[in-house]
């Protein structure tokens, strides 16, 4: 007995403790998005969308624009979920499928529907 309520406290104060440090506040999530989203050797999504953002440099123009997100996805699991495998809205999608091949970590993919949520 004495062993299993020490490893509830220990759960329980690790998981305390590590909440606020593992939750990136919504500032650091917007910019790691915005270090992805441009970074080409991430995400690379710069090379095909187009985002009205002063850092972008170059973009490209075969996927859309990252314009209006929040009208074209009111919810915004919907967008995740686009990112995350856009041939399962569109088999015929030219987009890598970022999630379903480890292309970038989840973590990375939150903070790139963040930041392009913005838009």
């Amino acid at each position: 007995m004495r062993r299993l309520t020490t490893l509830m406290c220990v759960a329980t104060a690790a998981t305390a403790l590590s909440g606020p440090v593992a939750a990136a506040s919504q500032d650091e999530m917007i910019e790691l998005g915005r270090d992805v989203f441009h970074d080409k050797t991430r995400g690379n999504c710069i090379s095909c969308h187009s985002i009205d953002d002063p850092v972008a440099n170059l973009p490209g123009n075969q996927g859309p624009m990252m314009v209006a997100m929040k009208q074209r996805f009111p919810d915004k699991r919907k967008l995740r979920a686009q990112v995350w495998d856009a041939t399962v809205a569109n088999p015929l999608s030219i987009m890598p499928p970022i999630g379903k091949h480890w292309i970038l970590s989840e973590e990375e993919i939150d903070a790139v529907v963040e930041y392009i949520y913005q838009y």
